[in-house]
């Protein structure tokens, strides 16, 4: 049984306004918009934003109502807040209307760095009231209805407005878990009408990475993913840090023989002369546990994996700490990712490090991002389609990008079928910026074992050769994905979607035409032939960064993540830069112009 939580209802670092409260922000600072490109980092640093921020952005919330969208029954609590080198501010809100919380209320208030009001950033764009709170249908009624529509248990009924779609509509919010219709025996979220009890959305909790519609499409073709594995270097003898002096535990450094990244050192924790935990203690404690097969409920119940001589797998299934080994390494080199590159400190900049399961389960093919426990889940495979687990670099950190964005933007798909497909084009920029993430993650590890590139999931043994690529999208045959926008992509599988976004950040970071780059060749069309120049990698994902961070918010599509990049690009290089026109002619050459944005923009 898996734990669920409620996706688009962020607890972990929300705080009310009214209360005094420090945030983490993770701050871009500025750069030359010379064609010499500077490495992320040095547009990217971390600062903590004083209370009087977030009281500033209150007030110019209420004092700019009618931009904002802010009424005098609602109440905001603020997320994130970020203060710019320059001193510009950026606070993130969700809302509760009549002490309700509101689904697609979120909003980011930009200030200068006077604190004056500057802009705003929302999700839906009506004004948000219902004319009362007491529903129609019970509290039993929708939690029986939320049972019978996700077929498993249902806990509390919560009531909420739901302001999604443009509507503003009194609704129950009930967590399913157990769900029969969910992968591995998930949660999902239900959304029901208050009044008639209509299902106005049923939502997988954990974020999977091959979705139903391709599993279902892989077993029927036969495919077997059964991934080649590299060979062996023998394991470093194991170090401790001040072991002898410090006392227990300390800080050690040992080593793992994975699947799929040969031999690779590991920071672990010493307990006592002989025995050492697979915990990170100079990454915020992150650690992996052995689920034992079991659909674990909390990260907790895992058994830690301790060692007496540090040395951790035998690179086969022989060895249940072999998929440990790559699990651990994938996520701490995507935690070290975003610290080096933007200074994030941590999934939700906490300065937490994050957790894994693996053994999830028995014959579970697949792997999840968990953001209510902060957890990786990996299964072992099913014996049949899938023969290992998926603990593949760009596997992990495209999941642990999908935690990123839930606690920034918290993008959302806009419909998701009775199979758990996910729809709409907020979903595919939030697939599309976890492929960005996760292949740079690849480019910042650089691991022979391992080369970057632009392909995603290239290690699993398809017969494609890889699941998803962002130079030709339309490549990935498995799943449909598309190179363009069009007005399809409104209701395209989020998937197949996340092309359009992914498309137009390679064109951005590299440019149009054919190149080979890593020893892998690429050949980027465009929408109506035309060519564009790349200002290379690390600008690219600075101004993709920083346009999620900063500019995105749960409903945020194609055409507003192309106003979010440019703003971004304008930040960070200045609005006649190079950089700036880069973008531009990037989303131009995916079919995302400001001529053919939708009307309801």
């Amino acid at each position: 049984m898996r734990r669920p939580h409620i996706r688009g209802h962020r607890l972990a670092i929300a705080v009310a306004v009214t209360t005094a409260a420090t945030f983490t922000a993770g701050v871009a600072g500025t750069a030359s918009a010379s064609s010499t490109a500077s490495p992320v980092a040095a547009t990217s640093a971390s600062t903590r934003a004083p209370q009087k921020v977030v009281d500033a952005a209150l007030a110019a919330v209420h004092a700019h109502a009618s931009a904002t969208g802010v009424g005098k029954k609602d109440t905001l609590k603020a997320t994130d807040a970020l203060v710019d080198p320059d001193g510009r501010q950026h606070v993130r809100f969700v809302r509760t209307h009549r002490g309700l919380p509101v689904l697609g209320g979120d909003l980011v208030v930009h200030l200068t760095a006077k604190s004056a009001y500057e802009s705003v950033t929302r999700a839906y764009r009506h004004q948000v009231d219902v004319p009362d709170t007491d529903p129609k249908l019970s509290a039993s009624e929708a939690r029986t209805k939320a049972a019978a529509v996700a077929k498993g248990r249902a806990g509390d009924a919560e009531l909420v407005v739901d302001a999604r779609e443009n509507r503003t509509t009194l609704a129950y919010r009930v967590q399913v878990a157990d769900s029969r219709t969910a992968e591995a025996g998930g949660a999902r979220t239900v959304v029901l009408d208050a009044a008639s009890g209509a299902v106005l959305s049923n939502s997988p909790v954990d974020d999977s990475f091959l979705s139903p519609a391709v599993q279902a499409k892989l077993r029927a073709r036969g495919e077997r993913l059964d991934p080649a594995t590299g060979s062996l270097t023998p394991s470093p003898a194991a170090t401790a840090e001040a072991a002898g002096t410090a006392g227990f535990p300390s800080a050690a450094t040992g080593s793992g023989a994975s699947f799929f990244v040969g031999t690779v050192p590991l920071s672990t924790t010493r307990t006592a002369k002989k025995s050492f935990t697979l915990k990170d203690s100079t990454r915020g404690n992150t650690e992996t546990r052995d689920a034992g097969d079991k659909e674990l409920e909390k990260f907790a119940d895992g058994k830690a994996f301790t060692s007496t001589t540090n040395r951790w797998g035998n690179g086969t299934t022989n060895s249940r700490a072999t998929a440990a080994v790559d699990a651990q390494y994938g996520i701490t080199s995507t935690l070290d990712f975003y610290k080096k590159t933007f200074g994030r400190k941590g999934i939700k900049n906490d300065g937490r490090g994050a957790h894994a399961l693996v053994h999830f389960g028995k014959k579970v093919g697949n792997a999840y991002w968990s953001s209510d426990c902060g957890c990786m889940l990996y299964g072992d495979g099913d014996g049949k389609t899938f023969a290992k687990p998926l603990v593949v670099l760009d596997v992990t950190g495209h999941e642990l990008s999908h935690g990123v964005v839930d606690a920034t933007a918290n993008l959302q798909p806009t419909r998701v079928d009775a199979e758990g497909n996910q729809f709409g084009e907020p979903g595919s920029l939030n697939e599309s910026l976890a492929d960005i993430f996760g292949s740079a993650v690849e480019f910042s590890t650089n691991n022979p074992k391992n080369p970057p590139n632009y392909l995603m999931g290239e290690k699993l043994g398809l017969d494609q050769k890889f699941l998803r690529r962002l130079d030709k999208p339309s490549l990935d045959k498995l799943e449909g994905t598309v190179d363009y926008w069009s007005k399809a992509s409104y209701d395209t599988e989020v998937h197949a979607g996340s092309g359009v976004s992914s498309h137009a950040y390679y064109l951005l970071a590299e440019g149009s035409g054919k190149k080979t780059i890593g020893g892998v060749a690429y050949d980027s069309p465009t929408f109506k032939g035309s060519k564009v120049t790349g200002i290379g990698r690390n600008k690219a994902t600075a101004i993709f960064y920083r346009a999620l961070t900063r500019y995105m918010v749960s409903t945020t599509d194609f055409h507003d993540a192309r106003t979010a990049t440019l703003h971004a690009a304008k930040d960070l290089y200045g609005a006649k830069s190079t950089e700036y026109k880069a973008v531009d002619q990037a989303w131009a050459a995916v079919n995302v112009t400001a001529a053919n944005t939708p009307n309801q923009h």
